[in-house]
């Protein structure tokens, strides 16, 4: 038996309770059917043979969520910080132990590769333990004094919140949300996307069987014109997480402008990776096709845009065109596997239609453009050559194992074409030259950029995006700054005289 045949036999036993029983809703501790009795269907993109049947709850199922949430809420915000870093630990020991059942889940529900998924549910795993560490002083602030004053600043959880997570990396992305939101004394209803919710599902028992309590996280499964729509309109949800296309965050920042609820958009990306010709360019290609080719290309951060001084730009497509040769592409559970099948047959044709834009465009495909195999969602790694900053393989988040490679002449026009597209989440610097790398991290128009690094990230420090990549931070405090008030109290310290008005 192969290591493949092996890990598919496995695949079976994690997967056999969702066929059996489905993916339901989970609310104030119980699972439950969508209150319509309606499903739908979760397919795999390996071969789209059904996984399971989904519960699809529509405002009814929202509705009885927030109030789960509601009535949970007054005992967690009050909750001891300590007591709450004791529960938030035990779901982190509790997720690191059933790691590969939630790994095999996720490959086989989203079709990301299991060499990638491992370290996913790690990773989660890291967030409750980060933010579990915290939870004790999520409530503090500073104390200013004056001659005559005491101000006391603090922070309170702000409520009841939702959040809605996207198929891409769905474990690990909503342990991101919902970790902090915990930690700070938030109660959470949970939407994940459809198109893969069985992890979601794990997430909520896994918390509960660790000792969190019903009604702290709850969630409903639906698609977002009816669950979703319902969730960022509630009047009890005080404040909207949401990981996904900008398009969509434009459409709950209208939904919950009548509530003025608060709102935190991780959205899209077109990220430009730039590579001088003083850089380590080894070092460089390793990173860049990492950035796009791993993880299917389905993640905001990757380096989709292969900006590269035109003096050295023959060699480095050359070098990126052979590694996305020889990248295997096959079945999730394959160690072997670097590209798996892409989410869902109507992403797939998603990105394949860029081939066809590209050629019209006048763009060379110099590796992959096409389909790969009769069945399932494979698409191969892809790089675009002779590409220019306004065609829309550049200009357009294509969220796959896509590749747009553009040539520039210097530090003028690298900026003029990193910048000019609607979005600013992450940017990747490659050169010798620091005073070239302040210069030009002073003006990429990003919210996160790294030099002469791929994307390693350090859970203290904020991660986000301007333009149309975002609105707010997540990381460190500043998650506890989305998910909480700042309250200030002032005392006095001394008489003082009040204005005394009509007399």
């Amino acid at each position: 038996m192969t290591a493949l045949d092996d890990n598919i036999a496995k695949a079976r036993t994690y997967m056999a309770p969702f066929r059996k029983n489905g993916v339901m809703n989970h609310i104030a501790g119980k699972s439950v059917p969508a209150k319509s009795g309606k499903t739908f269907e979760t397919v795999s993109p390996v071969d789209l043979a059904t996984l399971a049947d989904v519960a699809r709850g529509d405002a009814s199922d929202i509705d009885e969520a927030a109030a789960a949430a509601k009535a949970a809420f007054p005992d967690w915000s009050k909750t001891p910080g300590a007591e709450r870093r004791r529960i938030l630990i035990k779901v982190a020991e509790a997720i690191e132990a059933r790691a590969e059942e939630i790994a095999f889940t996720e490959c086989m529900d989203t079709g990301q590769a299991l060499r990638f998924m491992s370290k996913a549910a790690i990773r989660g795993a890291a967030n409750f333990r980060y933010y579990a560490e915290q939870a004790p002083y999520a409530e503090d602030g500073e104390v200013t004094r004056t001659p005559t004053q005491m101000n006391t600043t603090s922070r309170r959880p702000i409520g009841p919140v939702g959040v809605i997570t996207p198929w891409n990396t769905p474990f690990m992305l909503s342990t991101w949300k919902i970790a902090p939101a915990l930690a700070a004394g938030c109660t959470v209803v949970h939407k994940p996307a459809e198109f893969s919710p069985m992890t979601a599902k794990l997430l909520v028992e896994i918390a509960e069987e660790a000792g969190l309590p019903p009604g702290v996280l709850n969630t409903v499964n639906g698609y977002g014109e009816d669950a979703g729509k319902r969730l960022t309109e509630h009047p009890d949800i005080k404040a909207i997480a949401f990981v996904g296309e900008s398009r969509t965050g434009s459409l709950i920042m209208a939904q919950g402008a009548a509530t003025l609820k608060r709102v935190h958009f991780e959205l899209g990306g077109k990220n430009p990776v730039i590579i001088f010709d003083d850089a380590d360019i080894d070092r460089a290609v390793d990173a860049a096709t990492f950035m796009i080719y791993s993880l299917n290309g389905e993640r905001c951060t990757s380096s989709s845009r292969l900006l590269v001084q035109d003096t050295i730009y023959d060699e480095v497509t050359r070098r990126v065109a052979e590694v996305a040769g020889k990248i295997k592409v096959g079945h999730p559970l394959d160690p072997e596997t670097v590209v798996g099948p892409l989410i869902h047959p109507e992403h797939e044709q998603k990105v394949l239609s860029y081939f066809d834009k590209a050629r019209v465009e006048g763009a060379t495909i110099a590796a992959g453009g096409q389909k790969v195999g009769d069945a399932g969602c494979f698409v191969a790694p892809t790089l675009f050559t002779g590409a220019r900053g306004d065609m829309a393989i550049a200009q357009e988040e294509i969220f796959g194992p896509v590749l747009t490679a553009i040539p520039f002449r210097d530090e003028e026009e690298a900026l003029q074409i990193a910048n000019d597209v609607p979005y600013g989440l992450s940017a990747y610097l490659w050169t010798s030259d620091l005073d070239r790398a302040i210069r030009m991290t002073d003006a990429l128009e990003a919210g996160m950029m790294w030099v002469n690094s791929e994307n390693i990230r350090h859970l203290p420090t904020p991660f986000g995006g301007t333009k149309s990549s975002g609105i707010g931070r997540d990381g460190g405090d500043w998650s506890f700054d989305f998910y909480m008030e700042t309250v200030n109290v002032s005392f006095p310290r001394a008489g003082h005289r009040i204005p005394r008005l009509g007399g």
